[in-house]
C-alpha cells in the first residue's frame, strides 16, 4: 500500500479528460500566453505535476528567458583560448593550467533567500555552488563571497549581515574550504535586497572532466545523497523571480536548509566514483531540484527517461508528486550509471553513508526526434514531456529598452564640483575618517569567521587584492582570484560600470603576480520587466563582452539574477566580476604589505599609472557629501593590460616585493592597507603637480583606474624602470617605506601614526554588529571616541616592527605564513629560508648591477621616525608545515 492517498492525483489521462480544468498557473509566474504555449506543445492540459515543471524551468532564474538576447555576446565576441575546457553552458567553466590539470569556477547568486533567512539562504548558497564545481568532475578547493547590504547602521542589516556571514562560515568552514576573498559592501539601495554572491574553485585532472548528458538508452538514473523533503519548494519561482515588499520575510518556508556534513561526504563519494570510472554522467540538484536535473539531463542527450517517482527516497511520506519533482531539498546528485557498474556505484555510496537509490532508466531517442520524459507515481503517469520543451524551448523575451529618465540629469551632476579639502588638518581629518567608513574599513570582524587557511594550500587571503591558492605542491602552480563590483559606477554608467568592475577584478589578479586568462559574472539587477532596468543589463553585458574581448579573456560561465527590487525602487545594477589568474610559481606572488626587508632597510614607492581629477562615483563623494552623480572614471583597458604584463615580469624576477591596485577610496586607502598589513611605515611626497591647493587632496583620493602601488628593493630601481619603459606603464616615485617607523607621512600634509590609523580602521565593523569575544578582551577606547583592537600592553605585535625572521621546516616550501595572518594576529610573521637565501639579486642576475645596493631613493622628508621597540616574539604561536603545506596559526583558524 503506498503512504499516501493516490487517487486523487491529477495523472496525463485525466488531464487528457478534463481540458477546461481551471489551473492557477498565475500564481506559479506563468503568463497567459506562456501557458497556452504548454498546452499547444502537450496538446492537452498540463497535470498538476508538469505545471510545476514548467512554471520552475521557465521561470526568469532557470530559463534566463529575458537575458539570453544579450548573453549571447559572451559567445559571439569571446576571444580565442587554447585554455577553455568548457565554457557558458555548462555547470561550470573549466580552465586547463597545465598539460595535467585543470580549475573549474564560477560565480551565482543566492539573494532573496538570503534576505528572508539569512543564516540558511547563505548555507545553501555556498552548498550549491559548491556542487556546481563537483558536477564538472573537480575537487572543491576554496570559496568566495561577494556580499551587499543596505545601510551599515540600519536595523535591518544589523538582522541580516550576522546570519549571511554565519551561514557562509558555518556551512564553508564544515566543508573545510577555505574562505579567500570576497566584498563586503554597504549601500542604502540594497535595503530590503541585499545581494549574497557565492563562488567556488575546484581543482581536476584534465582527463577527469564530467558532463550532463544521459547517454545510452538502457543507462540507470541513480538519485545520490539527502532524502528529499518540502524545504525549497517553489524556492526558484517564487523567491528568485519575485519583487520583496515589506511582507517578504513571510516566505520562510520557500528557503532550503543545508547539511554541510552530508555535502562533505557527497563530495568525497563522487570523487571516488569518478576517479574509478562509473558515472557515465552527472547533474547536482540546486535550483528547480530533480526537475531540473532530469530534463536537463536528458535533454543534453537527446533522449528520453523513465521515472518512477515513488522511489525517491522522502523525509516526508505525505508529500505529492508535483512537491517532490519541485522540492530543492539540498546536498543531492543526479548520476547516470551503466547497469553493470550500478552495484559498485551503490557500494560506494554505502561506504560513504551517502543514500544512493535506482529511480529511472535513459529511454531511447524517439523515431521522430528526441526522446520523452515519464514519470510515474505508483503505477500513474504524472508526466510525459518532452525534455527540450523545459530546457531549450522556452519563452525568450526581447524586452522593452529604456535609458533611465534621470541619466541626463544625473551625469551633469558631478562631484568634480564638490567641496574638497584644502589643508593639511583636513587632509588628516578626511583620511581618517574615509578609512573608517563601512565599505573601506577593516573587514577582519566578518573574515576572522571564515577558515582562510584550511587545506594548507592558502597562499595569499584577505585582505589580500586576490585570494592565492597553491594547486600542485611539486610544481608550485597556483591560481589567483578576485570578484570585484561597483554600483554607482554602473548605476551612472552601465556600459563602463561593468568594465570597471572588470578591469579592478582584473588588476587585483595581475597585482599578485598572476596572469589573468578567464572570467565568470553574476549580474545583479532589477526587474527585466522595467525598460529602464533591461536598459542597464543590456549596456552592462555589451560592456562586460567588449571588455572580455579587448583584455583577450573569455566569459567562462555565469549567474543572472533579476527582480532584486524593493517594492517599485531597484537595487543599482550591480554585475560582480570574478577573475582567474594563473601563477606558474607560487613562490613569486606579491603581497599587499609593505615589507621588512633583511636589514631593516627601506625599499623605494612608487606609483604606476596616472591620476587624473576622477572623483565622480567615488567613495568619498559618497561618504562626505552623501552624492552620487558625474561619470565614473575612465576606463582604458589597453593600459590595465600593459599594467598586468609589466606586474607579472616584474614579480617573476623579483622586482616588486609588494603592490596593492588602486581602487576604491584611492592611493589614500592603498598606503593606509599597505602600511598595516605588516606594521611598515612610509613617507610620501607628492609630485610637483599635486602640491598646490586642492591637488594633495586628489592625488591622495582620486579613483582614476589602471594604477597601482608597488615597493622596489634598492638596487633594481633602475631595472625595474626600464622594464616600466618597454612596457609603456607611467611610473612615479612617490617614497619610501620606514620599516623603523610607525607612521604614515605625507610631506607638507600629515603625519598620522600607525596606531591611530589602525584604531580608526578597525573599529567600525565591531562597533555596529558586536565585538568578537577576542576584541572585547583587549578593546579600549582612544580618543577619538573609536573602538580599537589591541592586545593588553596597548601595542600589536605589528607595531613592533614585526616578528622576527624564523626558519621554515622545509628548504623547498616558499609558501609564507607572513602573507596569509594580518600583522595584528597573535602569530608572527614567517618568512621563508628561501626568500631570505634567495635576494633579488640572486633571481634575477642580469639586473644585479643595475644600480648600487644604496643608490639613493626619491627625495622624502627627512624627519627622524620613532624608534623601534624590540618585539619579543619567543612564546608566540607560529604557523607549522607538514605534507599539505603551511598551516595557520590557531588563532587565525577561527
Amino acid at each position: 500500500m503506498p503512504p499516501v492517498d493516490v487517487e486523487g492525483t491529477d495523472t496525463v489521462e485525466r488531464a487528457a479528460a478534463t481540458p477546461n480544468e481551471l489551473q492557477p498557473y498565475p500564481e506559479l509566474g506563468l503568463a497567459d500566453d506562456e501557458y497556452d504555449r504548454i498546452r499547444q506543445m502537450l496538446g492537452r492540459r498540463p497535470t498538476q505535476s508538469e505545471l510545476a515543471m514548467y512554471s520552475i524551468m521557465w521561470s526568469e532564474h532557470c530559463s534566463y528567458k529575458s537575458s539570453k538576447v544579450h548573453l549571447r555576446q559572451f559567445g559571439e565576441k569571446a576571444p580565442p583560448s587554447d585554455r577553455l575546457l568548457a565554457g557558458i553552458g555548462e555547470n561550470a567553466g573549466v580552465v586547463r593550467i597545465s598539460d595535467r590539470l585543470a580549475v573549474t569556477f564560477k560565480v551565482e547568486s543566492h539573494n532573496h533567500p538570503s534576505f528572508v533567512e539569512p543564516y540558511q539562504g547563505a548555507a545553501t548558497g555556498v552548498g550549491g555552488i559548491v556542487r556546481d564545481i563537483l558536477a564538472m568532475g573537480a575537487r572543491p578547493v576554496a570559496v568566495m563571497d561577494p556580499l551587499r547590504f543596505g545601510a551599515a547602521d540600519h536595523p535591518d542589516t544589523a538582522r541580516v549581515l550576522p546570519g549571511v556571514v554565519a551561514g557562509i562560515g558555518g556551512y564553508g568552514n564544515c566543508l573545510g574550504l577555505p574562505n579567500i576573498g570576497g566584498e563586503v559592501v554597504f549601500d542604502p539601495c540594497y535595503q530590503g535586497n541585499p545581494l549574497v554572491n557565492a563562488l567556488c574553485l575546484g581543482v581536476l585532472p584534465v582527463d577527469r572532466l564530467q558532463n550532463k548528458a544521459a547517454a545510452g538508452p538502457g543507462n540507470v538514473v541513480v538519485l545520490l545523497g539527502a532524502k528529499t523533503g518540502r524545504d525549497g519548494i517553489g524556492g526558484v519561482s517564487v523567491l528568485a523571480s519575485a519583487t520583496f515588499d515589506e511582507g517578504g520575510q513571510a516566505r520562510r518556508p520557500s528557503v532550503q536548509v543545508g547539511d554541510p556534513f552530508m555535502e562533505k561526504l557527497l563530495i568525497e563519494a563522487c570523487l571516488e566514483l569518478y576517479d574509478a570510472d562509473l558515472v557515465v554522467g552527472i547533474q547536482d540538484l540546486g535550483g528547480a531540484g530533480l526537475t531540473c536535473a532530469l530534463t536537463e539531463t536528458a535533454a543534453a542527450a537527446g533522449t528520453g527517461m523513465r521515472v518512477w517517482l515513488e522511489r525517491v527516497p522522502l523525509r516526508e511520506p505525505s508529500m505529492a508528486p508535483h512537491e517532490i519533482l519541485a522540492s530543492e531539498s539540498q546536498e543531492r546528485m543526479l548520476l547516470i550509471v551503466e547497469p553493470d557498474k550500478l552495484s559498485a556505484v551503490l557500494g560506494t555510496a554505502q561506504k560513504w553513508g551517502v543514500p544512493a537509490t535506482a529511480i529511472g532508466e535513459v529511454t531511447p531517442p524517439g523515431s521522430d526526434g528526441p526522446g520523452r520524459l515519464l514519470v510515474s507515481w505508483y503505477d500513474r503517469t504524472v508526466v510525459d514531456v518532452p525534455p527540450a520543451t523545459l530546457v531549450d524551448d522556452g519563452p525568450v523575451y526581447a524586452r522593452p529598452l529604456r535609458e533611465p529618465a534621470d541619466r541626463i540629469l544625473l551625469q551633469a551632476d558631478r562631484a568634480e564640483t564638490l567641496p574638497r579639502p584644502g589643508t593639511p588638518d583636513e587632509l588628516r581629518e578626511t583620511l581618517l575618517r574615509m578609512i573608517a567608513s563601512p565599505n573601506l574599513c577593516d573587514k577582519t570582524w566578518v573574515t576572522e569567521q571564515y577558515d582562510r587557511y584550511v587545506l594548507g594550500n592558502t597562499v595569499l587571503a584577505q585582505p589580500e587584492d586576490a585570494g592565492v591558492i597553491r594547486i600542485d605542491e611539486q610544481t608550485g602552480l597556483g591560481v589567483a582570484l578576485s570578484v570585484d563590483g561597483n554600483g554607482r559606477y554602473t548605476r551612472l554608467d552601465p556600459y563602463e560600470g561593468a568594465r570597471l568592475a572588470l578591469a579592478e577584478s582584473y588588476r587585483n589578479v595581475a597585482v599578485t603576480g598572476a596572469r589573468p586568462v578567464a572570467v565568470t559574472n553574476c549580474l545583479n539587477f532589477g526587474s527585466p520587466e522595467d525598460p529602464a532596468v533591461m536598459w542597464q543589463f543590456a549596456e552592462a553585458v555589451r560592456g562586460l563582452a567588449d571588455g572580455c574581448a579587448e583584455l583577450g579573456i573569455p566569459v567562462t560561465g555565469g549567474n543572472v539574477s533579476f527582480y532584486n527590487s524593493t517594492g517599485a525602487a531597484a537595487i543599482h545594477p550591480t554585475p560582480v566580476v570574478g577573475v582567474l589568474g594563473i601563477l606558474d610559481d607560487v613562490a613569486d606572488r606579491v603581497p599587499i604589505g609593505f615589507r621588512r626587508p633583511e636589514h631593516g632597510a627601506d625599499e623605494l614607492i612608487f606609483l604606476l599609472g596616472e591620476t587624473a581629477t576622477e572623483l565622480s562615483g567615488s567613495e568619498w563623494a559618497w561618504v562626505t557629501h552623501g552624492h552620487l552623480g558625474g561619470v565614473p572614471p575612465v576606463v582604458d583597458l589597453a593600459r590595465e593590460r600593459a599594467l598586468a604584463d609589466l606586474l607579472a615580469e616584474a614579480a617573476r624576477v623579483g622586482h616588486v616585493h609588494a603592490a596593492h591596485d588602486l581602487s576604491d577610496g584611492g592611493l589614500a586607502q592603498a598606503l593606509v592597507e599597505s602600511c598595516l598589513r605588516y606594521g611598515v611605515g612610509a613617507r610620501i611626497v607628492p609630485p610637483a603637480e599635486f602640491t598646490d591647493g586642492s591637488m594633495p587632496f586628489v592625488f591622495l583620493f582620486s579613483e582614476s583606474t589602471a594604477r597601482a602601488l608597488v615597493t622596489v628593493p634598492r638596487g633594481q630601481d633602475k631595472a625595474f624602470l626600464a622594464l616600466c619603459a618597454e612596457r609603456g606603464v607611467p611610473c612615479t616615485s612617490i617614497g619610501v617605506t620606514d620599516p623603523n617607523g610607525r607612521a604614515l607621512e605625507v610631506r607638507g600634509q600629515f603625519r598620522i601614526g600607525l596606531d591611530e590609523l589602525r584604531a580608526a580602521h578597525t573599529a567600525t565593523l565591531p562597533s555596529l554588529f558586536g565585538a568578537t569575544e577576542a576584541e572585547l578582551r583587549s578593546a579600549e577606547t582612544v580618543p577619538t571616541g573609536i573602538a580599537t583592537s589591541k592586545p593588553e600592553d596597548g601595542r600589536t605585535a605589528a607595531d613592533d616592527g614585526g616578528a622576527a625572521l624564523v626558519a621554515p621546516t622545509t628548504e623547498d616550501d616558499e609558501t609564507r605564513a607572513d602573507d596569509e595572518a594580518p600583522a595584528d594576529e597573535a602569530a608572527p610573521a614567517v618568512a621563508d629560508e628561501a626568500d631570505v637565501a634567495e635576494a633579488p639579486a640572486a633571481r634575477a642576475p642580469e639586473v644585479a648591477d643595475a644600480a648600487p645596493a644604496g643608490a639613493p631613493g626619491p627625495e622624502v622628508a627627512d624627519a627622524a621616525p620613532a624608534e623601534l621597540e624590540a618585539a619579543d616574539d619567543s612564546d608566540a604561536p607560529v604557523g607549522t608545515e607538514d605534507a599539505g603545506g603551511p598551516t595557520a596559526p590557531p588563532d587565525a583558524t577561527r
